[in-house]
Parts: C-alpha cells; sequence; structure tokens
C-alpha cells in the first residue's frame, strides 16, 4: 500500500485526500465555494490542473491550466464570459519547499469595445447595436477564423503575460512575448478568441480556437512554451444534485450509471506549457502550484456611466484603485469547498499558503479536525477516524512521503520539507520526475486510468491533477479507507510494497456515479475540449 511516512510515526498514506476533501460531499471542484467569491464570477477560480505533458512530442512539459467562471451556459449572451480587465490573474510555483512562490504567471486582460453602429437614426445618423457580435467572425470558413479576423466582433479582448520571480508584488517582472503576434498587435499581447456564440457566427469552432494558441518567449526559459486563453468545454465531472441533497445515491454502484450534471456547461481557461526544467530548482523535481485573483482594493461606482472604459476615453462605470487584494485561491480541489469552515472561506480565499499552520491565523484545525467525516458518520453510521488527523497534514500541508517497491522516497514531499529546512503550505503538487528519474516519460492518454493512483497510474492525482483524473471518486474512495492499512471495507487500492504496482480490489470503488468519458477531452494543448456552442440547439438547423 501507499504510506504517508511521518517520523516519528507511520500513518495511513493518501487516506487525507478523501476523509477531509469528499466524505460528506464531492462538491463543483471550486465552483461559488466562498460566499464572497460566489458575488465574483469572473474572478472565480473553479480548477487548477497541473501535469507533465502527454501530447507526442512534449514529454518534457508542463501544463498548467488555470479555469475560471464556473457554469458558463453556452447562450449566455449578449455579453458572454469576458474576462475582468480590473482584476489580475496569477499562476504561482513554488519550487523549493517554503511555501512561498518563487515563479508567478500574471494575466491581464484589455477589452475592446468597437461600438459598431447601424447608420438608421435621424438624417442616418448612426445607432450603436446592442449585440457582441454583427455578422461571421471572418470568412475563412475553410480553415477557421484566424486571429484578425475579428471583423464581425463588437468585443476584442487582448491579454498580456508576465513572469515575476521572487515575491509576487516586488520581485523581479518581465515581459512575455508573442512569437506569433496578429497583424494588429504587437509582440507583448496575445489575443483571445470570442467564446463559442454559435455555429453561425463561427462555423468551425475547434479550428478557430487552435488558431489562438501562441508559441510564447518567457524571459529567462529556454524552450518552446505555449499559452492559450480561451472558452472550453468543463472538464470537472460530478453527480452534483445528489450529492448536496444528502449524498442521494448509491455510492457503491455503477460509476458510470448517472449523469454528469454538469455536462455541457463552459469554462473559462487560462492554460500555459512551460519546460519542466523552466519550473524546478537544482535538484528538486517536486514543484507546488495554485492560482489566485486579485482585485484592486478600493472601487468607486459611476452614478453616470457612460458606457465601458476604452480607448476613447469613456467613463465606465466603476473606477478602481489601490493594491491588489486576493479574493481567490486554488490549489488542490475541494480543499475551501468541503474542508474549511463557512465564517473562514472568504478569509482562506484572501490568504497565502506559508500560512496556512500558524497556529494563530492558519487553517489547521479544519485538517487536524476535519468535520466532514463526523457529518458522513451522522449520516451513514461510518466512524469517523481518530483525530487530530495528522495524515491529513501530510496529504495537504506538507506533501507525501511514501515507500514505492519497498524504497522509502519522496513522492509529492520536497526534500526541503522531509530535512526540516522547509515549510507547508495547501497547493498541489506535482513530481516532475516520477516515477523513474529525470527522463521518466508521462504517460499518453492510452495509458491513464481516471482513478489515478488507485489503479496505479502514479503520474496521476494527487501527484499534479490531469484533466481526466476523477478527483470525486478517489476521494470518496479513500475518505472510507482504501489506503489504509487494513482497508476494511475491501475497496480498490494500489498496492506498492512488491516489485511493481499492482491494483487490488479492482472495481470497488466509492463513487458519486458519473464518470469521465476519455473521448471527451483533447490528447494535446490545451486539453480540455472545444466549448459547447450557444446555438444551435439539438432542435434547431443552422440556418
Amino acid at each position: 500500500m501507499i504510506r504517508v511516512l511521518k517520523q516519528p510515526a507511520q500513518l495511513g498514506a493518501i487516506a487525507a485526500l478523501g476523509c477531509v476533501l469528499a466524505s460528506s460531499a464531492a462538491l463543483a471542484s471550486s465552483h461559488r465555494e466562498a460566499p464572497f467569491i460566489a458575488e465574483l464570477p469572473k474572478v472565480d477560480g473553479t480548477d487548477f490542473y497541473m501535469f507533465r505533458s502527454y501530447e507526442t512530442g512534449r514529454e518534457g512539459f508542463v501544463t498548467l491550466i488555470a479555469n475560471y467562471q464556473p457554469l458558463q451556459d453556452a447562450y449566455g449572451g449578449p455579453n458572454y464570459f469576458t474576462m475582468d480587465p480590473d482584476a489580475l490573474y496569477e499562476i504561482h510555483i513554488d519550487n523549493n519547499g517554503d511555501a512561498v512562490e518563487d515563479i508567478t504567471f500574471q494575466f491581464r486582460f484589455q477589452n475592446t469595445y468597437r461600438n459598431a453602429a447601424l447608420p438608421i437614426g435621424p438624417d442616418g445618423a448612426n445607432v450603436t447595436i446592442p449585440l457582441a457580435n454583427v455578422g461571421p467572425a471572418g470568412n475563412a470558413a475553410d480553415v477557421g477564423p484566424g486571429v484578425d479576423d475579428n471583423d464581425g466582433l463588437n468585443v476584442v479582448e487582448d491579454y498580456t503575460l508576465s513572469v515575476v520571480r521572487g515575491d509576487r508584488r516586488s520581485g523581479s517582472v518581465q515581459q512575455a512575448s508573442n512569437m506569433t503576434p496578429s497583424s494588429s498587435s504587437d509582440a507583448s499581447q496575445f489575443r483571445k478568441p470570442v467564446d463559442n456564440i454559435g455555429e453561425k457566427t463561427i462555423s468551425d469552432y475547434a479550428t478557430y480556437a487552435q488558431n489562438h494558441v501562441f508559441d510564447v518567449s518567457i524571459p529567462g526559459c529556454s524552450g518552446d512554451s505555449r499559452v492559450f486563453v480561451g472558452q472550453r468545454a468543463e472538464g470537472f465531472v460530478v453527480n452534483l444534485g445528489e450529492v448536496f441533497d444528502r449524498i442521494n445515491l448509491d455510492p457503491l454502484g455503477d460509476r458510470n450509471s448517472a449523469s454528469n450534471i454538469i455536462e455541457g456547461a463552459n469554462i473559462t481557461s487560462l492554460a500555459l506549457e512551460v519546460p519542466a526544467s523552466c519550473l524546478t530548482a537544482g535538484n528538486e523535481p517536486v514543484i507546488g502550484g495554485w492560482t489566485t485573483s486579485s482585485l484592486r482594493q478600493a472601487r468607486v461606482l459611476n452614478p453616470m456611466p457612460q458606457g465601458p472604459t476604452n480607448a476613447s476615453g469613456q467613463t465606465g462605470p466603476a473606477v478602481e484603485g489601490g493594491p491588489w487584494t486576493q479574493v481567490s485561491r486554488l490549489g488542490s480541489p475541494l480543499v475551501n469547498e468541503v474542508v474549511i469552515g463557512l465564517d473562514q472561506k472568504d478569509r482562506f480565499n484572501a490568504s497565502e499558503p506559508a500560512g496556512d499552520l500558524d497556529a494563530d491565523t492558519g487553517f489547521g484545525t479544519f485538517v487536524l479536525y476535519p468535520t466532514l467525516p463526523a457529518l458522513v458518520n451522522a449520516l451513514f453510521d461510518v466512524p469517523a477516524p481518530a483525530t487530530p488527523r495528522n495524515d491529513l497534514v501530510a496529504a495537504f500541508v506538507t506533501g507525501i512521503r511514501t515507500s514505492v517497491n519497498g524504497t522509502q522516497t519522496n513522492f509529492t514531499q520536497p526534500q526541503a520539507i522531509t530535512d526540516g529546512t522547509g515549510s507547508g503550505g495547501e497547493m498541489l503538487r506535482l513530481n516532475t520526475a516520477f516515477p523513474t528519474g529525470t527522463d521518466a516519460v508521462a504517460p499518453g492518454p492510452d495509458g491513464q486510468s481516471d482513478l489515478g493512483f488507485l489503479a496505479c497510474d502514479l503520474n496521476g492525482f494527487p501527484n499534479g491533477r490531469r484533466p481526466i483524473d476523477d478527483v470525486v471518486d478517489i476521494e470518496l474512495s479513500v475518505a472510507e479507507g482504501a489506503i489504509t492499512a487494513d482497508n476494511p471495507n475491501n475497496l480498490q487500492t494500489c498496492d506498492v510494497s512488491g516489485e511493481s504496482p499492482t491494483v487490488v480490489n479492482e472495481g470497488a470503488v466509492v463513487n458519486d456515479n458519473a464518470q469521465p468519458d476519455a473521448g471527451e477531452y483533447l490528447t494535446a494543448f490545451p486539453y480540455l475540449n472545444t466549448p459547447f456552442p450557444g446555438s444551435p440547439n439539438p432542435e434547431t438547423p443552422v440556418q
């Protein structure tokens, strides 16, 4: 079995993951998880993925995907789901085990409103239209509209990408360069494709979106990095309604017996692929990652707005200023959703990993004395594990040190934490060299299991997180003892004590009856699939 090794005791390993995260609710991963962020969907981080790229020829790269704006209905016009130009979106990397960011990738957005009009007013005066599109986006139907084919769009989004080394606010900031800029932008800008309005506006959205995958030069990083920002199909899978209804489902039933209730929803992805060597430091292969969004501290509303602020100098509905203030934080899935107490969720979203275990201001109590196993006990009469839960600290805060093939190794724990010189903090961790060394090749999609380590796919969650990883089923199964030494319910798990990892009790998985379908994901960057179109619906043909 996989076991967390923590001195002086040997603790049951990754069982933490499920007990603390999914014992009573496998919720939409981090969608609307706190009272305040529910009011701010444009800056609501929903899922964070970090995994070794498995596109052919990209084995030495790591893909980072930060999703924002939850539960998008494809038909959500006329404004659709532009990003917030007054916000700062960031992806942070800790590569030395001190729970402080060493590298930060910053995304900033600019929305250009073209104020398209029709000459139908008095004496032919122009009257502005109410729509985001006035016609088809480009006319290159055979190859899909290109980056510059925006004549039919009334709103165009651009963004910049910067890299900060050191502290996110006081470190060294350098601008990344677009190696394939459009004719209407310079090398400091990237274009975000318009959302999938419908097939009459963009007939080949998949090609259109792919035209917005850019090669990017990141200062201090050698290698062919890539970036994409745009709407994608929601990749998270969950039987959401039944879970919320006091787990009104068969938790030992067919993993694919119910619908994924958020099937058909879209999401906005900030996807970045960089060489692993650009993220690691020295001989340490383990990196930690998380995403945040921040807003300016002050906002003054304009009682007489004249339209969105744009290059023409129009006065918008609000003026924002002051220092950046973090409003969303997401590393491992479900932490704020089902671990942090309701009264502390907003504070967690404003916090940083380095303070997670602070005796006075941290969140250690929620991990050491989790309430969710006790709630499960009340619902199903399943005994809650004894507290304090030091094993949960290993799983979420310090990383996992385990035994593989009889040899003690750092699975997702940085060596600095093993040596006692580092500091823990909640984040998603990835061993970029696991399992065999620095030349290990991440398996392609044919070698992946959506159950991750439960199926002995040790390149899956919790060693990073891939789109296919069914974090709901993994965590539910572990919650009921799949990875404990005695595995009292004889659940599926991975025995790594022998010469090679071996799946035992195959098929005995505690689950939410909704299973990911590998065919619904891409096998190449940006991995999440083409977003659902707003039109036509299945009953309405394209005119």
